[in-house]
C-alpha cells in the first residue's frame, strides 16, 4: 500500500506541480522545490537513523528528488530574486560561480548514491552522508536563516 501511495505521488506531484510553476514567480518556485528537498532529505535521515523502516524504493525516489533538483534549482536566482521571505543569502549574487558548483556537487553526490540508497539500508548509511555534506555546504555560504 506505501508503495502504491509513493508512485501514485511521484507521478503526480510533477504535474501538479509544472501547472503552479507556470505562474509562480522565482522565489516561490525554489522555496517549494527546497521544500520537495527537505522532504527527501528528511526521509533518507529517517532510514538512515532508524526512525522509519527502510524501504528500497523510496529511498531511491527520494535520492533521485535530490539529483534532479539542483539544477533547476540555482535558475530561480536572478538579480534582485530576493525578499523579506526569503533565505536566499546576498553571496548567491556575489558568488554565482561558486553557488552553480555548490549545486553541481550535490547533484553528483545524489547521482552516486542513487545506486546505494535501492541496494540496501547499509548501502544508504555509506551513501547518505556525503549528500548531506553538500546540503551543509550550501546552507551555510549561502543561506540566510529569517526568523
Amino acid at each position: 500500500m506505501l508503495k502504491s501511495c509513493v508512485r501514485a505521488v511521484a507521478v503526480a506531484l510533477p504535474l501538479l506541480a509544472a501547472t503552479s510553476i507556470a505562474s509562480a514567480e522565482p522565489i516561490e518556485i525554489r522555496q517549494n522545490m527546497m521544500k520537495s528537498v527537505g522532504a527527501a532529505t528528511g526521509t533518507l535521515g529517517k532510514m538512515v537513523k532508524g526512525e522509519i523502516p527502510y524501504d528500497p524504493a523510496l529511498a531511491g525516489l527520494a535520492m533521485r528528488i535530490l539529483f534532479t533538483t539542483p539544477a533547476g534549482f540555482v535558475t530561480q536566482f536572478p538579480e534582485g530574486a530576493d525578499s523579506p521571505t526569503s533565505e536566499a543569502g546576498p553571496k548567491i549574487w556575489e558568488d554565482r560561480a561558486g553557488f552553480e558548483k555548490v549545486a553541481m556537487d550535490m547533484q553528483n553526490a545524489a547521482l552516486a548514491a542513487i545506486p546505494a540508497a535501492s541496494e540496501n539500508l547499509d548501502a544508504l548509511k555509506g551513501a547518505f552522508g556525503s549528500v548531506a555534506q553538500n546540503c551543509r555546504a550550501c546552507h551555510e555560504t549561502y543561506r540566510v536563516k529569517k526568523n
